[in-house]
Parts: structure tokens; sequence; C-alpha cells
């Protein structure tokens, strides 16, 4: 075994809220991993549950940190601010990594090289009649089993990834870019997916590594899911913003544009979605047929030479 200069510690962030029936194993998920030299931080981000009696088991294994109910961007950030760590991993408390996930992604950011701001790996999405990959709902469908993906921007600004459980960040590079947006309290792991991939080419692992599961009660997710205006004004939000910053750098234009033809698509799917919400039968009979046509562009799109796929090189070529 190395020792521990040749062995960065990596910082493991769990942020929780009333998850005292599931932390325990996303926990246990993280001291079972092959990788030796971590340290790992639970949030409690205000549980009015049984987590602070669930989470005494760890005592000497784990630190924990209570704080009054933020949101889970705050619990990152909360996380990120007591870390020690050279490097930054997170995990929700209703998930669950698989044993090498660290190892696996700490010696692909070793090979890579400190350039390289993050590896991110593919996820298991766990619903209770259906599993699918993360990678393969994003459309990623990388030629190789890892190394550099070169156009995260460019692919992100069309689509959502799961993200915050499959990355390894670098704490230098999530300090410079400001952390989590504690404003939000949804897509806050998409926006900051998008500033990071201001940064130079991502590392990427194509084997799923983390086991994500579909919360049975009470998650921001579920009240997402039943509220489409919910989700679409907050990605307006942020595409809108990082529309302004691309702007301001001198990133590709096709990102650019990228950004710009979701910015527009997002404000269609909202303006549907209010109509659809409205108490006129005209109207929501219009907004379904908007809806409709939303979708039948955006499949048109996934179909189109315009839509960009995921490239990728190995190490030693960039």
């Amino acid at each position: 075994m190395r020792n521990d200069s040749m062995n960065p510690l990596v910082s493991v962030i769990i942020p929780t809220y009333n998850r005292g029936h599931v932390v325990p194993e996303a926990i246990e998920s993280v001291l079972r991993q092959t990788y030796p030299n971590l340290e790992v931080i639970v949030v409690d981000d205000g549980s009015a549950d049984n987590t602070p009696e669930c989470l005494q088991q760890f005592a000497g294994r784990i630190r924990v940190i209570t704080q009054e109910n933020a949101g889970p961007a705050a619990a990152r950030n909360r996380g990120i601010e007591m870390a020690r760590g050279e490097l930054i991993a997170f995990l929700d408390s209703d998930d669950l990594w698989l044993p090498t996930k660290l190892e696996r992604q700490v010696t692909l950011l070793e090979q890579a090289g400190k350039s390289v701001p993050c590896c991110v790996c593919n996820i298991k999405m766990q619903w209770s009649e259906l599993e699918l990959c993360s990678f393969d709902i994003a459309a990623l469908a990388p030629q190789l089993e890892e190394g550099l993906w070169t156009n995260a921007g460019e692919v992100l600004s069309t689509r959502f990834l799961l993200f915050t459980q499959g990355v390894v960040i670098r704490r230098e590079v999530l300090r410079r870019i400001g952390g989590f947006d504690e404003s939000l309290w949804l897509l806050e792991d998409h926006e900051l997916a998008l500033r990071l991939s201001l940064e130079s080419p991502w590392g990427f692992i194509r084997d799923p590594l983390v086991i994500w599961r579909e919360s049975k009660t009470g998650s921001l997710y579920q009240s997402a899911v039943r509220d489409e205006i919910r989700q679409v004004e907050p990605l307006i939000t942020i595409l809108e913003e990082h529309l302004s910053r691309l702007q301001k750098s001198l990133v590709r234009s096709t990102t650019g544009k990228g950004v710009v033809r979701e910015l527009d698509r997002s404000k269609r799917q909202l303006r549907a979605a209010r109509m659809c919400a409205g108490n006129s039968v005209v109207i929501s009979s219009i907004g379904r047929l908007l809806r409709y046509i939303e979708r039948c562009r955006r499949a048109a799109f996934i179909r189109s030479p315009w839509f960009p796929t995921m490239k990728v090189i190995s190490f030693g070529i960039a």
C-alpha cells in the first residue's frame, strides 16, 4: 500500500434531513470503501426524526455537524468548510457507493494530474419498477471505459446529468468556483456542474459506481417531479446566469448556442406548464398541446446532428 503522501485525503460529505431509516446504510457504504484515506462528514440539516440517535453508532468513525434546516446546498457547503481533504466527494443519505468507487476515481485523478478538476462516474438509478444508468439517461456513450471528457460544457448545456453522488472534485477548484448556490433547493447540483464545466476537461469512468435509490417519502426530488413549474423556474434562472458567464469568458460559441437553445426551450416549457395549471379548460387544453409540441421538438433535436455527443480521449493525448 502506498503511504499517505501518495493517498490524498478524501473528505466525504453526506447531507441528511430526516433520513434516520437510511443514512446508516449510506455511511456504511463509505466506510466499506477500498480506498483507505478518507474522512466522513455528516451534516444533519435540522432533522426532527431519529437521525441524531442513528448517527451515534458511528461515534469515532465519522464527524457530525448539526445545523438548522437550510437546504441541501447549504448543508454541503457547511461540510466543505469543515473538510480537511484535498479531494471532496458527496453522497446523499439515501444512496450507496460501491466499494471501489473512491479508489478508482482517486487513481484516475492522480494519473490525470492537477489540471483535471474532477472525475465523474456513472450511476445506477433504481426506481421501484425500473433501473437505468445516469449516462444512458443523459445520452452519454463514451467509447472508452475511462479517460478525459473534453466537452462537458457543451453537453451539459443541453441536458441534466446526475452529478453530485458520482463526482470527486479537487477542493481548491471547488472553493475557487464558489461551492453550491444556497439560494437553490432544486437543481443546485446542475448549477454547480455548469460552473465546473468551464474548467479543464473532466475525468470520467463509464462503469456505474453509485446506486441512486428513489426516496419513498418526503424528498425534494419527488416534490419536483409532481410540479413541473417548480422544476423549470430555477432551471431558467440557472441558464440565464450561465449564459452571462459564458459571454464573459472565452468558451467556444457552440456551448453558448446550446445554452440559448435550452433557455428558449425551458421558457416555452414553463409557458405551457402555467397554461396547463390554469383554471380555464380552453387555456389548459392549449397548454397540453404546446407541451406535446415541445416534447416532439425535443425528440427531434435529440435525433439531429446538432445534439452534442460526449467527446472523450485517453490520458496523454490532451
